[in-house]
């Protein structure tokens, strides 16, 4: 049921980015609460990267991964760090260049995700439920990814806006 003193839900699609942000924070939220409720020391942001290692099975680059899942390399990088604190994962310089990480599953890795699989496949059961009862929203994200793809929120804004040459904003 639609709360009417939704502030994000009253604008609709000019609140486009607030209302992904929200979807993604409770799902989140709530991923986070199944893992506090079973002891398991996992963070949600960690899943992609390890699930690219695993599927790899073998050392990636962190720029590979980011390029692979669609995100930034500093979100792989921050990811990786806090994973390697856990001890999930190591890190070494890449033979030819090394200023690339190379990122790798550690044995503490693998077995939390040997145990963990039970789980998971929970969590992707609970997905898909969601995604059918919402109406197939992946559909839907796909068609926002193939929008952005042709044509990007910055250049959607920016012919929206008409600055003279004396607006410029500057670097300085």
């Amino acid at each position: 049921m639609s709360d009417p003193h939704d502030y994000s839900r009253s604008f609709g699609g000019a609140a486009l980015g607030a209302r992904l942000r929200r979807a993604s924070e409770r799902i989140d939220r709530d991923s986070t609460r199944v893992y506090a409720a079973l002891n398991v020391r996992f963070e949600q942001r960690w899943y992609g990267v390890l699930r690219q290692l695993i599927e790899q099975d073998r050392p990636m680059a962190v720029g590979e991964i980011a390029a692979i899942l669609r995100i930034t390399h500093v979100s792989v990088s921050e990811t990786s760090r806090s994973m390697e604190k856990a001890g999930l994962i190591a890190s070494s310089a890449a033979p030819e260049d090394a200023r690339r990480r190379l990122l790798s599953l550690t044995d503490k890795g693998r077995a939390l995700a040997a145990q963990m699989a039970p789980l998971w496949e929970a969590f992707i059961a609970a997905a898909q439920e969601l995604n059918d009862e919402a109406g197939d929203v992946v559909r839907l994200l796909d068609q926002l990814d193939e929008a952005l793809d042709r044509r990007s929120v910055f250049d959607r804004i920016m012919s929206r806006i008409s600055l003279g040459e004396t607006d410029q904003p500057t670097d300085k």
